[in-house]
């Protein structure tokens, strides 16, 4: 089994985040049991600003048995595609990286609802490489990519 990582997952073990490092680390320890786990460049990227060296990360890499799996051409336009699905559908409400659950905010002080965009391309390209490339992500946006990624199995 092929198992593709969100930087989440690894920044609660690398920045031992109290309130998810037990449970990440359980998840990864478990489906490192059951194959390989993968990153793409977004994920290695965002886990590069975490070393003071490339040395270092290459070691963590090699340390934890994961491997960088380049993207390629299929996940690119699966991202793009679905990139373009969530501009056009996207309204003022808010989205819960959780659930999913969408939401509307008034500022306080002027009465104008808040808006954002919340989402990047990088996080469609996290996506669409466990799409493409795994059988499942380990992630704790589930509510986003339940959302963008049908058929995407997220565990987190």
């Amino acid at each position: 089994m092929i198992t593709a990582l969100d930087t989440n997952i690894l920044l609660d073990i690398l920045i031992h985040d109290e309130v998810h490092f037990q449970r990440s680390k359980q998840l990864l320890d478990e489906y490192f049991e059951k194959g390989q786990l993968v990153i793409c460049e977004v994920v290695y990227a965002e886990l590069a600003s975490q070393f003071s060296a490339e040395k270092d990360i290459r070691a963590f890499l090699a340390d934890t048995g994961i491997r960088l799996l380049q993207s390629g051409e299929k996940t690119l336009c699966v991202a793009g595609e679905r990139w373009k699905q969530y501009v056009k559908s996207r309204d003022k409400k808010l989205q819960c990286a959780g659930c999913g659950s969408k939401m509307t905010v008034t500022c306080p002080k002027c009465g104008q609802t808040v808006s954002s965009r919340q989402r990047i391309i990088s996080d469609f390209v996290i996506a669409a490489h466990a799409v493409v490339q795994a059988e499942g992500l380990l992630s704790r946006d589930r509510g986003f990519y339940r959302s963008y990624f049908r058929g995407l199995k997220v565990i987190g």
